[in-house]
């Protein structure tokens, strides 16, 4: 067992300036006029502060970093999006096995970007990294730590996501859901239908982005589960109400936000290759043969339709970095030495794309997932959408529920198509930088219903 630390910084044995630095100081001082000595006392004591934050070369094995400057440590070199950021770091100065140290102001973190890395971390040394930072922003968004994703590696941490796991979001709760699916597409049928009937394109990013009103009308179910796991005293976990609302914004965000994401990639990828949407479309309709409704054992028949959310998954990862790990003591990974309270980035966008571990990494390919024995959610570092381990999204499975239903049933009612004088290259690519990678540019599509005959 790995003890658990609640020391959240690095600390390194430091040499204290010799008798000889301090005359070169006492020295420069007097090159200047008095007037400057203030400013340049104030330099002097920043550097001083940089000195002392920045681990010595020589005291351990330090993976391959890029230059630094003082107190801002690589921010500057941050441009852009910080996954690709992070991926032309790792590219120009790192390992070429997949590792980094950049230092986020003074504080030294270890980016990830290689499968073989992240089976490292992820796998080899899970418990090592199994914590998180307790940040201010983590602190004010999870009730002070008191979630299934962002609470310290502790005991609460192991009774929440027991409750997440095991209650909430697990396979046959899930599949419990089923009228808050419905409730939850319902609304996206009304503004496709109100668009059509004004014949207006469907504005798709602001349409599945999440709506707090419906989104809280639909979380009924989900409440009614953990306020029936907080009277319960058979089962040995004890919640607050601080607990039942942070793990409610837990299932919020895997449900809206990171839905939302995919949603929206999936149906531009549908919109810049037809003859894929086709083949999609083509498996939706012969599996429901004319009928009005879609059931979860449809829906597990949709093999291709699974394979074009993985590409888009692969493609554009609704959570392109991982949340922050920690490391929780000294540890040695792939021959450096990783220090405890170093923070840890698994930059899954650059791991997605790997031209090593893909080929044609760019293209946009659903048929390399089928007849694949690959476990995209649970043993596989090559794929990493809901990461891995123990800090693993909970929600993946509710989130792949709800993109399944949506989608599927997107192809069975409505007929696609890009706005009259749009070609797909004029379609902008770029996402966000967020909680979820979000289009850059609304996708704007016409969609045109379909009429079913049920049976």
């Amino acid at each position: 067992m790995v003890p658990h630390k609640t020391k959240s910084t690095t600390e390194f044995p430091l040499p204290n300036p010799t008798i000889s630095q301090y005359h070169i100081m006492w020295s420069l001082m007097q090159l200047v006029p008095f007037y400057s000595l203030p400013l340049i006392l104030g330099a002097a004591f920043l550097f001083i502060k940089w000195y002392k934050s920045t681990p010595p070369t020589t005291f351990k094995k330090l993976p391959p970093s890029p230059p630094s400057l003082p107190l801002i440590g690589n921010i500057h070199q941050l441009k852009g999006t910080v996954h690709e950021a992070f991926e032309s770091l790792s590219k120009r100065y790192g390992d070429p096995r997949g590792l980094v140290l950049v230092y986020i102001g003074t504080i030294p973190s270890l980016v990830v970007s290689t499968t073989e890395a992240a089976r490292e971390i992820m796998k080899t040394h899970d418990l090592a990294f199994a914590d998180r930072p307790a940040t201010r922003m983590f602190k004010a968004i999870s009730y002070n730590l008191k979630d299934g994703t962002i609470a310290p590696y502790g005991e609460h941490w192991r009774q929440v996501k027991s409750i997440l796991t095991l209650h909430l979001l697990c396979t046959k709760t899930v599949q419990t859901f089923e009228a808050m699916r419905r409730r939850v597409l319902a609304g996206y049928l009304t503004k496709i239908n109100e668009c059509f009937m004004s014949n207006k394109p469907v504005e798709l990013t602001s349409m599945t982005s999440p709506d707090p009103v419906v989104a809280a009308d639909g979380f009924t179910p989900l409440i009614e589960v953990l306020l029936k796991i907080q009277k319960d005293d058979n089962l040995g976990i004890t919640i607050d109400s601080d607990v039942v609302k942070a793990l409610l914004l837990d299932a919020y965000v895997a449900a809206t936000d990171t839905t939302a994401s995919v949603i929206q990639w999936v149906m531009t990828e549908f919109l810049l290759n037809p003859e894929i949407m086709k083949k999609a479309k083509d498996e939706v309709n012969t599996i429901l043969n004319g009928r009005k409704d879609i059931t979860g054992e449809d829906l597990d028949k949709m093999t291709y339709l699974k394979a074009v959310i993985m590409e888009t998954t692969r493609l554009h990862p609704p959570v392109p970095i991982l949340l922050p790990r920690v490391a929780r003591q000294d540890v040695n990974v792939m021959g450096y030495d990783i220090a405890e309270g170093t923070r840890v980035y698994v930059n899954v966008y650059a791991i997605m794309k790997d031209p090593k571990v893909w080929v044609n990494p760019e293209k946009f390919v659903p048929e390399r997932f089928l007849d694949s024995s690959t476990d995209f959610i649970k043993h596989n570092f090559e794929l990493l959408p809901f990461g891995a381990g123990r800090r693993a999204c909970p929600g993946r499975i509710y989130s792949m529920a709800i993109d399944e239903m949506v989608l599927a049933t997107f192809l069975y009612k409505y007929e696609w198509s890009l706005p009259q004088g749009v070609k797909p290259e004029d379609v902008d690519m770029e996402g966000t930088f967020g909680l979820a990678n979000h289009k850059k540019v609304p996708l704007l599509a016409v969609a045109k219903p379909i009429t079913i005959d049920g049976k």
